[in-house]
Parts: C-alpha cells; sequence; structure tokens
C-alpha cells in the first residue's frame, strides 16, 4: 500500500512584538490547511507586559520562545534574531516553506530573499501591513479574519463580523482577472480564476468580503454569470453590463407614457382688406337718347362768317 504524500514542512516564526496572541488558535488552524508546522518559534521580550498575553498560549501549541531583552530602547533585537534563525533554517534546506507572523515591514527583504531561494512565504499580519511585505509573500492572510467571533469560531464570514473591504472591490478585482484570461465564449474556470487572482493579489481572501470561499464571493457579488453551479467544475462569465446593473438596482420601473403636448389650434383667417365700391357702369343709350342728342346738336346756331 503506498503511503500518502507528506504534508509541506512549514517553519513558523512569530513576532511577539507586532502580534497578538489572541490569533493564536485561528493561526495554527489556517497554517494547517498549508502544510505541517515542523518549526514554531516565537521572538520578543516576555518579561515586559506587550508580550505577556503570548505566555499562557505558549504551551497550547508547543511553541518554543525566543527571549530577547531590550538592553537598549528603541532597537529591536527580537527582529534581528528572527531573521538569523530563518537564514539557518532556509540553508538547511528541509523546509518547503515559511510562515511569517508580523505586521512590520522590516521583514519585507527576508520574505524576498526566502522567496529568491525558490521556498514559499505565508505572511500573516494586521490589514495596516504596508503593501510592501504583503506583496513580497506569496500569500498573505490578515490577521483579523483569524480572531475568534462570539461563536467561539474564527470564520470571518459569521454574521456577527462586519467585512474588512467592501464588496464592489472584490467584484472589480475579479472582473479583471476573468478579462485578462483567454476565452472563445467568455467561459473560465473558477479554480483557474482562483490560481490567477492570488498570484496577481497576495492578500486576496474571500473572507474579507464577507464570504466563506470563492465561489461564495462569486454569487454574492452578483457580477457573474455562474455554470455547473452543483459541479466541481465550475464556470464562470461576466454577465452583460446591462443585466449586472439590473441585478444591483433591482427591477427598473416603467415610467408612465407622457402624452404628446396639445396642438395649438390653428391661427384664424384673417379677413381681407376692405376696398372701396367699384363705380356704377353707364347704362346704355336708347334709341329716343340718340335722337334728342342728334336733335339738339342740328339746332345749334351756326357761327357768323364774314363778307
Amino acid at each position: 500500500m503506498a503511503s500518502e504524500p507528506r504534508p509541506p514542512r512549514l517553519a513558523v516564526l512569530i513576532d511577539a512584538d507586532n502580534a497578538s496572541a489572541q490569533i493564536v488558535d485561528g493561526l495554527f488552524e489556517e497554517i494547517a490547511k498549508i502544510g505541517e508546522a515542523s518549526v514554531r518559534r516565537i521572538y520578543g521580550d516576555f518579561s515586559s507586559s506587550r508580550s505577556k498575553g503570548w505566555s499562557d498560549r505558549l504551551a497550547q501549541h508547543a511553541i518554543i520562545p525566543q527571549q530577547q531583552f531590550a538592553y537598549v530602547t528603541g532597537k529591536n533585537a527580537s527582529d534581528i534574531t528572527l531573521v538569523i534563525d530563518a537564514m539557518d533554517l532556509l540553508h538547511s534546506g528541509r523546509f518547503d516553506g515559511f510562515c511569517l507572523v508580523s505586521s512590520d515591514s522590516d521583514f519585507t527583504r527576508l520574505a524576498s530573499r526566502i522567496r529568491e531561494q525558490g521556498v514559499d512565504v505565508y505572511g500573516f499580519g494586521e490589514q495596516k501591513t504596508p503593501a510592501s511585505f504583503r506583496q513580497a509573500c506569496r500569500r498573505f492572510i490578515y490577521t483579523e479574519n483569524l480572531l475568534p467571533t462570539p461563536s467561539g469560531g474564527h470564520d470571518a464570514a459569521s454574521p456577527g463580523r462586519a467585512p474588512l473591504e467592501p464588496l464592489a472591490n472584490a467584484a472589480a478585482a475579479l472582473r479583471k482577472v476573468v478579462e485578462q484570461m483567454e476565452s472563445e465564449d467568455g467561459w473560465v474556470s473558477l479554480g483557474a480564476v482562483g490560481t490567477q487572482i492570488f498570484n496577481l493579489i497576495s492578500d486576496f481572501d474571500p473572507r474579507t468580503y464577507g464570504a466563506r470561499k470563492l465561489s461564495d464571493l462569486i454569487r454574492k457579488t452578483n457580477a457573474f454569470d455562474i455554470d455547473n453551479p452543483d459541479s466541481g467544475r465550475m464556470r464562470i462569465r461576466i454577465k452583460a453590463p446591462q443585466a449586472a446593473s439590473d441585478s444591483v438596482r433591482g427591477p427598473v420601473r416603467q415610467k408612465p407614457t407622457e402624452r404628446a403636448p396639445a396642438a395649438a389650434p390653428p391661427p384664424a383667417a384673417s379677413k381681407p382688406a376692405q376696398t372701396a365700391p367699384a363705380a356704377p357702369k353707364p347704362l346704355p343709350l336708347t334709341p329716343s337718347d340718340l335722337a334728342r342728342a342728334v336733335g339738339s346738336r342740328s339746332r345749334a346756331p351756326r357761327p357768323k362768317t364774314s363778307g
């Protein structure tokens, strides 16, 4: 009978000065999803009240404390010790990955150097962690998503916990990834989308947006068509712009039909200008009128001649 493959060996290095002890249970649950925490070390001055919260949790998770007294104010000897141990463990060649638990950007160069050696780095820190350290890690998990909930679990999608970022940010990032993937019909595999987005955005996490897993987040955004949702080969496609906007706004109410304005009445016909009455036509002469005219002419006196 063939033996099962051994999970990746991980070295877990915790900066006690930049990590809260409240995350410890959720932290090792998350690390167990990645591989086996073969080395578990924590660095800090446990004589100070700042790191006191870790003292009661070390034995519970078999974490080895590396005590570093603060000999000089303002100097962090813990960070230097963590870096030295990380390089020793790296050159031993026994580990497949490192888990750096800190929100301090000073570990950016350490993370980059480990990855240059071909070894994965998983970062764990608060959301305020500078982008330089987040992007230097293969994956970066916000410790706010690992805090216990009132129900006693560590589910960031719990109804009692508000999302760390708005859902619109997740929809925009996912849409950009799908647009960059080549597909003849627009459909892409959900698994391929997950791989691509984690490669591009190291701190992308569905829990940051109030979803338990990527498929739940896809449904929650309401920005994608889903094919084969009940099978293991789920595919997604960007919704048409109108369909996506309608799904966000809801059904569009039809506006009442606007009536055309009533036509203006035609202008009244102008009355023709009044003209002077025409002169009456003369009546035709009768024969008697002609006779009288001739007679009066013959009775006219003739002019006298000299002579």
